[in-house]
C-alpha cells in the first residue's frame, strides 16, 4: 500500500489506511469462507466503509473492498437454502396402517407399565412376565411415603408378580446362634421370570421425572389413575398424601391429563432420537417407512391407554373438571397432541372380580354412541385379570390400532 515517494511513506492518511484495513479483513474473510455469521460480515461491512470520497487511493482501494463485497455476496447467493436450519425434514410422519403380511412382536422388547402398583396395573405386569418370558417390563410406581397407604402398592405389586412365593425361615428368638431370618426363591418361580422386571418410582406430574423413565422403551401401559373408581384417591380412600399434594400444589396438575401428557411427550422424543440413530448416523424420517418400524421390523404398538367406557359411572365434580372430562381429555390429546404415535385406547366395562369369573371371552367393539332407552352398557362388566390380558394382547393387534375399543366380557 505504500508509493515509492518518501513523502508519502511518511504519514499514510487515515481514510487510505482504514480502507487498507477494510481490504485485509475482507480478503481474511474471503479466505476463511465466515459466511455464516452475518452479524460479522455487517460490522466489517461498516469498517469497510470510505473516509474521504476524495482521496484517490482510498477511492481504488474502496472499489477492490465492494468487488470482494460481491465475491461474498455471490457465494452467500451460491450456498443458497443449505445454510437454513432444515429440522422440518426430522419431523415424524403419521404412521400408517400396518401391512396385512407383518406380524407385531413383544420379543425382545421392553414395556412401561404406567400405574403398576395399582389393581389392574399390578395384573398387567404379571402376565407380561408370566406369558412373554423374551420381553423386560419396566414398572412405574408412584410411592409418597413409607407410612402413606400408597406404600401398599409395592405389596400389591410384589404379591401380584410372585415375589412373595420364595422360601423363608426364622430362627429362636431366644436363641443367640438361631437368631436370624432368610429369604430365597425356590424353583417354582423359574417360569415368573422376575428378572424381566424393573421398578421405579416416579411421580408421573414431574416431567424432568418422566423423561428418565422412557429410555429404551418401546411401548407403554397407561394404567395410571388419580381415581378409584369414579371418585378421586384423596376422597374415596381418604388419602391424606394426595389429598395434601392438591392442596399445596394445585397448579401441579391431573394425572389423567397432564401426567399422561408428561410421558407421551418423552416417549415421541425417544422415538424420534431412535428414528435418527442408526448404524450410519443421523437420518431423516421420511427416509424411513413410519417411526413404529425399526430395521424392517415391525414394532409394537407404542400406547395403549386404559381408560373407561363413558356410561358406567356417574359423574364426579373435582375442582380440576368432572371425572368424565379428564378421562375424555386423556383420550382426545393422545389422539390429537402426538400423531407419531401409534396407539390403542380400551374403554373398560366395570371391574367386578368378586362377580364376574376370569378366563371369559373378552368382548370388544369400537366406541359407539348410546341409543335412548340402551341399558345394556351400564351393565357390562369384566374381571381385572381378563383385562389385563386385554391390555397386553391390544399391543400386538393391528386390527384395533388408532381405534378406541369398549371391552368387557359379561353383562350383568
Amino acid at each position: 500500500f505504500f508509493s515509492s515517494s518518501p513523502e508519502r511513506n511518511e504519514t499514510m492518511p487515515l481514510s487510505l489506511f482504514n480502507a487498507c484495513a477494510s481490504v485485509a479483513i475482507l480478503s481474511l474473510c474471503n479466505a476463511f469462507v465466515l459466511h455464516d455469521s452475518p452479524r460479522i460480515m455487517h460490522k466489517l461491512r461498516l469498517l469497510a466503509s470510505p473516509q474521504s470520497s476524495n482521496d484517490d487511493d482510498a477511492a481504488e482501494l474502496q472499489a477492490q473492498a465492494n468487488e470482494l463485497r460481491e465475491k461474498i455476496r455471490e457465494m452467500e447467493e451460491a450456498l443458497g437454502d443449505s445454510r437454513v436450519n432444515r429440522n422440518y425434514e426430522y419431523q415424524p410422519v403419521e404412521p400408517s396402517v400396518y401391512d396385512e403380511d407383518e406380524d407385531i412382536s413383544l420379543k425382545g422388547k421392553t414395556v412401561l407399565v404406567a400405574g403398576a402398583n395399582g389393581r389392574l396395573g399390578s395384573m398387567v405386569c404379571r402376565y407380561l412376565l408370566r406369558n412373554y418370558p423374551q420381553t423386560k417390563v419396566v414398572a412405574a410406581v408412584h410411592y409418597i411415603g413409607e407410612n402413606s397407604p400408597t406404600s401398599r402398592g409395592y405389596g400389591r405389586l410384589s404379591y401380584e408378580v410372585g415375589a412373595e412365593d420364595g422360601a423363608g425361615s426364622i430362627g429362636a428368638a431366644w436363641s443367640a446362634e438361631d437368631r436370624t431370618a432368610s429369604f430365597q426363591y425356590v424353583d417354582e418361580m423359574k417360569d415368573y421370570n422376575l428378572q424381566n422386571l424393573r421398578v421405579i418410582d416416579v411421580e408421573f406430574l414431574d416431567p424432568v421425572q418422566c423423561s428418565t423413565v422412557v429410555d429404551g422403551v418401546d411401548s407403554v401401559v397407561w394404567c395410571a389413575t388419580d381415581f378409584n373408581g369414579n371418585q378421586p384417591r384423596a376422597v374415596s380412600g381418604l388419602n391424606f398424601a394426595f389429598l395434601f399434594r392438591a392442596v399445596t400444589v394445585p397448579d401441579k396438575g391431573r394425572v389423567e391429563v397432564e401426567g399422561l401428557r408428561n410421558i407421551l411427550g418423552t416417549l415421541k422424543n425417544a422415538k424420534q432420537s431412535k428414528g435418527w440413530s442408526d448404524d450410519n448416523g443421523l437420518q431423516p424420517i421420511a427416509g424411513r417407512t413410519t417411526i413404529t418400524e425399526s430395521k424392517g421390523k415391525t414394532e409394537p404398538i407404542n400406547v395403549v391407554l386404559v381408560s373407561v367406557a363413558p356410561d358406567i359411572f356417574e359423574d364426579f365434580e373435582t375442582p380440576f373438571g368432572t371425572f368424565k372430562d379428564q378421562k375424555r381429555q386423556g383420550e382426545d390429546l393422545l389422539k390429537n397432541e402426538f400423531p407419531s404415535l401409534s396407539f390403542t385406547i380400551l374403554q373398560m366395562g366395570q371391574y367386578s372380580d368378586n362377580f364376574v369369573d376370569e378366563n371369559l371371552e373378552i368382548l370388544m367393539k369400537e366406541k359407539e354412541s348410546r341409543p335412548d332407552g340402551d341399558i345394556t352398557k351400564d351393565r357390562r362388566k369384566i374381571n381385572r385379570r381378563d383385562a389385563a390380558k386385554a391390555v397386553v394382547e391390544a399391543l400386538e393387534n393391528k386390527e384395533i390400532l388408532g381405534k378406541t375399543m369398549q371391552v368387557w366380557t359379561a353383562e350383568r
